[in-house]
């Protein structure tokens, strides 16, 4: 979120933020709403107003604008004054003593300029030589200083709302003094200005402590609103005039007088991009009152049209777009609430519209006034209200009068926008989706063009800048999907929108796999897949991992053979051995002299089964095909074997595996078999209670499975579920009535508590 500043002091005045009578909208959100839009305001709206553009969880929209109070003006106030000394001095020297050097450094430069220092200090730059004369170095040099000081009172750090607050700085009279000595003295225009704006910020400061909530009451006697009254004919209307302005409608709020300072406000916002931040923020009516107030004192029918345009910037956007539509019906104010009417409308919609399909809930009065407005096809922009018009209707399923607004802005648009070009597009083509009942061949002709250039963006094989096609892409994939599924067609409906139930039948893998292989395939085949996610080599180890689960081996090594890389990445732990207690970040770490990969384990699998076949070491191939199959379930050391995209690559509890891959990836059964197994090989009762322990563990597993599986507990967290119970009863009981003389016993009594707790409780 982007940082709100407490102060605007270089600005003009800071405001409080409260408001009353009028009720202000305020959103909330965590997300770029911006991905889940299909309307770009950029594509109607002047770049000037862009930090407006709706947003509701950001004070101000987009992340290049200069929120920092303190340096907003600087590179205009660096462009001024470059202008007023004839471009004589480096546009760097300028900026360094303006906004980089210290007090005790302007001095320094001054004194070298004047000859008074021998030598100058070497971060400053030498205007000695830049052609200044020395009546424009004194001029120049003597207004820096006393701006300098000013700053002691006037300029604040950057601060968030979190941070200590820190008192203001009062301040000193011997500046005061100094300032309207230079005021009265200098002859030079450009620089008198800057010290009545330095008197007047000045005298804002100064009273301040002094405007307490009821300083409404009595007459204004303020020095500012003379001091301003008193000169404010002496200057041209330029920037400096509407920061001054500014001051006073600070003054003007905080005597409560909101209709006179949201009045001012409007007019500084009005004057240049760079004053529109902090008038709109400075800009809060309390209510109906003052609201009536501010535009009585609108001087004409453009000063309204700018007040109901802040206002519908935080309230009440069809109110505002009404009242400037009757001032004004050309007026480019309107393109910034339309806007924001329509991102307001569709962007809260998201959760319902992209995961359900549900329509937003679009207002009677929304439709009509768009769709009067664009009717009468006398705004500036016609083709922007046909077009809003007609998404309003697309999404509030209104399918037919939505098409006829876009043809008629289709006949309007400008020629060479491709951005506005490109929205159109965008827009036709969700009406055109969403309005589709049933897919044939000539629907899918129709649709290749369109599905490719949405693929293109996504690609980045083409950009438009600005356009929003997130949302139309992210539709587009889930209507199609739900479409072809509903026809019966799966293998076209994976391809627009993968699910993991699909990869849970074979014939559908291999259905898919045909696909791919395909040597002819159609256009919209082609294109089709360019939004299935997986490749071939996806598959046959999606195919190869489902058959090992089910001990087919030799299938299963011919599945990873043609997996590509999948099936040749090193595993993380060597998944052949085994702990008494599990610790997966041990096996990481711990020094592996053969690295494993999926392919190596299954072939390695092979020849343990080979052996095992031929009444090989019973024992220990058992014991080790135990392990195996116990490392590549959800409690081993080799999650990484199953977890893959098809079947959720972060998948850290039971809970987050899919429920069609669940039983098989934390089954223990197979585990437990070749245990049993090792423990009928065994010779020694040490190697039986290891492999009756082993066993335990899987037992216990199972009891951890079939209470994640539980119904009652399907919304609950891994955390909250409590374990300290789930004993292995059966061979926990074996070990303890048959083993327990044996050193492993002990081992186990040490490492395992529950093994533990078990004894001491039975």
């Amino acid at each position: 979120m982007q940082k709100i500043l407490k102060k605007f002091l270089l600005i003009f005045s800071f405001s409080l933020i409260s408001a009353a009578g009028i009720v202000w909208a305020c959103g909330g959100g965590d997300w770029d709403e911006a991905d889940y839009s299909n309307f770009a305001p950029e594509a109607f709206v002047d770049r000037q107003y862009s930090p407006f553009f709706y947003n509701s969880w950001q004070s101000y929209y987009g992340t290049d604008v200069n929120d920092n109070s303190n340096t907003r003006y600087n590179r205009q106030v660096v462009e001024e004054w470059d202008g007023h000394l004839k471009n004589k001095v480096a546009v760097k020297d300028v900026n360094t003593l303006l906004f980089t050097a210290s007090y005790g450094g302007i001095d320094s430069a001054y004194q070298y300029f004047k000859g008074k220092l021998s030598a100058l200090p070497a971060t400053l730059p030498d205007l000695k030589t830049s052609g200044l004369s020395k009546k424009q170095g004194e001029t120049f040099f003597s207004y820096l200083l006393l701006a300098k000081q000013c700053e002691q009172f006037a300029v604040s750090n950057t601060t968030y709302y979190w941070d200590e607050k820190v008192p203001l700085v009062t301040p000193a009279p011997e500046i005061k003094g100094s300032l309207e000595k230079a005021f009265k003295k200098s002859r030079d225009p450009f620089v008198k200005q800057r010290y009545w704006f330095q008197l007047l910020r000045y005298a804002y400061f100064e009273e301040l402590p002094a405007l307490k909530a009821d300083s409404s009451a009595g007459p204004d006697n303020s020095g500012l609103v003379t001091l301003f009254r008193q000169h404010e004919n002496s200057f041209p209307k330029n920037s400096m005039y509407y920061r001054s302005l500014g001051y006073l409608a600070g003054h003007y709020y905080k005597r409560q007088d909101y209709a006179q300072a949201n009045y001012l406000y409007s007019l500084c916002y009005n004057f240049s991009s760079e004053m529109k931040i902090p008038s709109k923020w400075s800009f809060h009516p309390q209510n109906e009152k003052d609201w009536a107030g501010s535009l009585a004192l609108a001087k004409n029918n453009e000063e309204k049209i700018t007040l109901w345009q802040m206002l519908g910037t935080v309230h009440d956007e069809n109110r505002a777009i009404e009242n400037i539509y009757l001032l004004n019906p050309k007026s480019e104010k309107l393109d910034l609430l339309l806007s924001r009417l329509i991102n307001r409308i569709e962007v809260p919609s998201f959760d319902s519209v992209m995961d359900t399909g549900a329509r937003p809930k679009i207002k009677a009065e929304d439709l009509a006034l768009t769709g009067r407005i664009a009717a009468k096809g006398d705004t500036r922009k016609p083709w922007y209200w046909n077009m809003a018009a007609g998404y309003l209707h697309a999404l509030n399923g209104d399918y037919v009068p939505a098409a006829k607004y876009y043809a008629q802005a289709k006949s309007q648009l400008p020629a060479n926008d491709r951005l506005l070009e490109a929205q159109y597009r965008l827009l036709h083509w969700n009406l055109t989706l969403s309005s589709l009942k049933n897919i044939d061949g000539k629907a899918e002709s129709s649709m290749i063009a369109d599905l490719n250039w949405l693929a293109d963006l996504r690609d980045q094989k083409d950009t438009v800048a600005n356009l929003r096609y997130q949302r139309a892409l992210s539709e587009s994939i889930r209507i199609l999907s739900a479409r072809y599924k509903k026809q019966g067609a799966l293998i076209k409906a994976e391809c627009f929108q993968s699910g993991t139930a699909f990869y849970a039948n074979d014939k559908n893998i291999e259905a898919m796999k045909a696909l791919l292989n395909k040597s002819s395939k159609t256009e919209f085949e082609k294109t089709m897949l360019r939004y299935y996610p997986y490749d071939l080599a996806d598959l046959h180890y999606q195919q190869g991992l489902m058959l090992t689960y089910q001990e087919k081996t030799d299938a299963a090594i011919s599945s990873f053979e043609k997996a590509g890389k999948s099936a040749a990445q090193d595993m993380m732990a060597n998944p052949f051995n085994s702990r008494i207690n599990d610790c997966h970040d041990c096996d990481f770490q711990a020094v592996q002299t053969k690295k494993y990969t999926p392919l190596t384990l299954l072939r390695t699998i092979k020849t343990i089964q080979s052996e095992i076949a031929a009444g090989k070491n019973l024992y220990t191939n058992n014991l080790l095909l135990g392990n195996v199959y116990y490392n590549i379930t959800h409690y081993g050391n080799a999650r990484d074997f199953y977890q893959r995209e098809i079947t959720v690559f972060s998948s850290t509890s039971p809970m987050d595996i899919p429920k069609e891959f669940r039983p098989v990836f934390t089954s223990s059964a197979l585990a437990e078999k070749y245990y049993l197994r090792a423990g009928l090989a065994a010779k020694t009762n040490a190697q039986k209670a290891k492999c009756t322990f082993l066993a335990a563990k899987c037992e216990r597993n199972a009891i951890y499975n079939d209470l994640y599986n539980e119904p009652a507990n399907q919304k609950k967290y891994y955390w909250e579920f409590d374990f300290s119970t789930a004993y292995a009863a059966k061979y926990f009981a074996e070990l303890k009535s048959k083993y327990r003389n044996t050193a492993f016993y002990n081992e186990i009594i040490q490492e395992c508590g529950y093994f533990r707790s078990y004894v001491n409780k039975f």
